[in-house]
């Protein structure tokens, strides 16, 4: 019964921090485009007339 107990937690630690490790990936990604995008609104900021 331990034994498959041990299986079971292993199994969803090592889900766990996979999902850990897309979700960084992608919060970093989102971020660095994020502050591309709000550079590249500033630099034509002055091309805009509102």
């Amino acid at each position: 019964m331990s034994e498959k107990l041990y299986k079971t937690v292993s199994g969803v630690g090592a889900g766990s921090i996979a999902l850990g490790i897309i979700a960084l990936v992608t919060g970093v990604t989102t971020g660095i485009l994020m502050i591309v995008n709000g550079a590249r609104l500033l630099k034509g900021k002055s091309d805009m007339m509102i």
